[in-house]
């Protein structure tokens, strides 16, 4: 089992000497990788460029990408640089982000996202190894017909053979896209109880793709907070569970709500998401059971965040991305955390980031 740590958004919360020191902690700890996020604020790009020159050994990982932001050419420059400043230590997390972000900030339909990624993905491969780009498929095309363009391939080379690419997914399709074509799935609001109807989507796709799962990465997305008031801690997780399962999207089509539904908490769902959509967000989070938060969140005293890690381990070798939460940061507390986490979690540094043991699955 592999820990990583999620610094979330620039700006937000933390300082950038709290998540410098969050990250070189975690780097001297033997953490194998930090993270970094992007919606409309700060891009993950630059902190990740940041990183790379005050880290030596901690991989830095795109968490995520958003595809309707960049197109897959400027994907692969932005990972092969990363990949070249930091010597070798890129994670390439990439998503489809939302209909409001894709379409209200980046210009972007947000249509036919199966096969856009599908296709994204294959230019984005063909550019990292430096071949000359040339793709005509049914939503990219490269080059653009009857003008001047020209196949080009990428100027430099990553210092990796192949940098690796996870596919950021939740609805049953995605996910088995992601078995299908990519290195590695993150997943968010994710529940290791139900491991193996995700486990079942994801060989579907490797199957489609003449593949197995072996060296497959499963790196889940976990918020985590260690309080003794286990009320408190909790609360701390309500408003973002509310954020996904009411927020992100519409009635007619929430994959967070879905995936929660299919924990077995359909009339929560709706609830969260009536209230959510209504406006009233404080109720929204005051709704969400702490059945919920038991299950997606790793919280409360070290007892029990150290029992509830222990179903990370059974089901892979791989615990996911803790994410440190709290309305106010405090380094020490990050440091603490971190360590805790680290010994509770006995890592194996010689193992690979998400890597799962199919023949460990329940």
């Amino acid at each position: 089992m592999k820990l990583g740590v999620h610094i979330g958004y620039w700006g937000l919360g933390l300082s950038s000497e709290n998540q410098l020191e969050i990250v070189q902690e975690a780097e001297r700890l033997g953490y194998d990788s930090v993270w970094a996020a992007e919606a409309y604020g700060s891009d993950t790009a630059t902190v990740l460029g940041w990183l790379a020159g005050q880290t030596t050994k901690i991989r830095l990982g795109s968490g995520i990408f958003q595809m309707p932001g960049r197109s897959a050419a400027m994907t692969a420059m932005t990972a092969a640089t990363i990949d070249q400043l930091s010597n070798g230590r890129m994670i390439c997390g990439i998503g489809s982000s939302g209909p409001q972000v894709a379409e209200g900030w980046h210009g972007q339909r947000f249509a036919r996202q199966l096969q856009r990624t599908r296709e994204y993905v294959a230019v984005l491969r063909m550019a990292l190894a430096r071949e000359r780009v040339e793709f005509h498929g049914e939503t990219i095309e490269l080059p653009l017909p009857d003008g001047p363009g020209k196949a080009l391939k990428l100027m430099i080379a990553p210092v990796q053979e192949q940098i690796p690419i996870y596919l950021a997914a939740i609805g049953p399709k995605n996910t088995s896209l992601a078995g299908e074509i990519a290195d590695g799935w993150i997943p968010t609001l994710f529940s290791p109880e139900h491991i193996s109807s995700f486990v079942q989507l994801l060989e579907e796709g490797a199957a489609r793709g003449g593949r197995t799962l072996d060296g497959f990465d499963i790196a889940p997305v976990v918020n985590s907070y260690v309080s003794e008031d286990h009320e408190y801690a909790r609360n701390l997780m309500r408003p973002g569970i509310a954020l996904y399962v009411g927020g992100m999207g519409s009635r007619k089509q929430n994959f967070y709500n879905n995936v929660v539904q299919r924990y077995g908490f359909e009339a929560e769902a709706k609830e969260i998401q009536d209230l959510y959509l209504e406006g009233r967000k404080d109720e929204a989070a005051a709704a969400v059971p702490d059945a919920l938060v038991d299950t997606v969140t790793l919280c409360g005293p070290r007892d029990v965040v150290r029992d509830r890690l222990a179903a990370y381990r059974r089901i892979f070798n791989y615990g996911g991305i803790p994410v440190p939460a709290g309305s106010r940061p405090n380094t020490d507390f990050h440091k603490l955390f971190a360590h805790f986490i680290h010994q509770v979690a006995k890592v194996n540094i010689g193992k690979y980031f998400g890597r799962i043991k199919c023949d460990r699955l329940p």
